[in-house]
């Protein structure tokens, strides 16, 4: 069974106003982990039509693009 990790992704300070993101990630022992992200706040089954997943590291620190 999948670890299952959520974490709230927010904007700088510096940025216009943005909706707010979560993220989950789901840990796998013989495949690359997962993370999908969807807006904060959302219920179960508006979430079904909003999210977006990808291998975990397919994602990268913001600040590590500036």
């Amino acid at each position: 069974m999948p670890a299952s990790r959520r974490t709230e992704v927010e904007a700088p300070d510096d940025s216009p106003p943005v909706e707010r993101l979560s993220a989950t990630l789901v840990a796998y022992t013989d495949r690359p982990d997962r993370r999908t992200i969807y807006p904060h706040g959302t219920t179960s089954v508006a979430r079904m039509s909003t999210w977006l997943t990808a291998d975990a590291d397919a994602f990268v620190a913001l600040e590590s693009m500036r």
